[in-house]
């Protein structure tokens, strides 16, 4: 197991001001985040809006990532509709010197599993660097199984899997990590994402979490990684369950983009309206409420 692909992965923003990526906010969250301390960042995820920019602006975050990370692991995403673009963004990911790629399989007309095992096989192909499976149905459209997180997993170069959020139940969970531990080598990680579940899936076993909350606000995602890394289950689960308004926020919002979005804007991370149109982000109303939470939470 490659301990690279393992902790807390921070998936920061790609702030945009005037519909241009905004380097210097974007810089800024790369070199808070390795202040920090977290042990990898994930540029370009579905938080960093990389299926909204072009192949060029692809680029030039990636470099600005690595070149920022202060010696932190950068894994940078390539997903796009077509498998040629896909190698394009492998190839400057390459350039920009990261240390791994995240492939989520994006698509238009709905895919087959041979059609996602087919890409991931031509792109292990095509490079050397290490492929972060991004399991995103909420996005993608499209839902992996334990059968194809097998068949995938097989293929060399595959490190780590970004799986959705786990049961609430921990039996549950534990009982859900356990299966995909069986069906997966055993040098693959196993990484939760879906911020609310966090510490439920590090406490049943996985090996990493791919966060939104920690590519913005690093420092409680750190407590609930390094409790749950140091095993010390009720801490974790307890600083999660201390975070519950913000779980909130993102339940009712319809998801986590927006609302980190706006505790970027609102802690002076990122410029106003900093989403790609047509994400409105949120109402008036709603950042009143972030407002708020960032404000009881003590959120910096």
């Amino acid at each position: 197991m490659d301990s690279t692909f393992t902790g807390l992965s921070a998936f920061p923003l790609t702030p945009l001001a005037e519909d241009a990526v905004d380097e210097r906010a974007f810089v800024g969250l790369i070199e808070r985040l390795a202040a920090a301390g977290v042990d990898s960042i994930t540029a370009l995820g579905s938080t960093g809006s990389y299926a909204y920019l072009t192949a060029a602006e692809r680029a030039r975050v990636a470099r600005l990532a690595v070149e920022h990370a202060g010696g932190t692991p950068v894994f940078v995403g390539v997903g796009a509709l077509r498998t040629s673009q896909v190698l394009a963004h492998v190839e400057n990911a390459e350039a920009a010197g990261a240390a791994g790629v995240l492939l989520a399989p994006i698509t238009y007309q709905p895919l087959t599993e041979d059609d996602v095992l087919g890409l991931f096989r031509t792109v292990t192909e095509r490079t050397e660097l290490p492929v972060i499976v991004y399991d995103n149905p909420g996005t993608t459209r499209f839902t992996f199984t334990t059968a194809l997180y097998a068949r995938i997993a097989e293929l060399p170069g595959i490190a780590s899997l970004k799986i959705p959020g786990v049961p609430a139940d921990p039996s549950a969970a534990r009982a859900h990590v356990a299966a995909l531990r069986e069906a997966v080598p055993e040098h693959v990680t196993i990484g939760v994402s879906g911020d609310a579940m966090a510490a439920t899936g590090l406490n049943a076993g996985c090996d990493a979490w791919y966060s939104v909350l920690g590519g913005t606000v690093p420092g409680p995602a750190l407590a609930i990684s390094r409790a749950a890394r140091e095993g010390r289950a009720e801490d974790a689960t307890a600083e999660s369950e201390r975070l519950a308004p913000l779980w909130s926020l993102f339940a009712e919002c319809g998801g986590s983009l927006r609302v980190v979005a706006a505790i970027a804007e609102q802690l002076g991370l990122a410029p106003a309206r900093c989403l790609p149109l047509p994400i409105q982000g949120l109402t008036d109303a709603q950042r009143g409420r972030v407002a708020e939470v960032v404000a009881e939470l003590g959120l910096e």
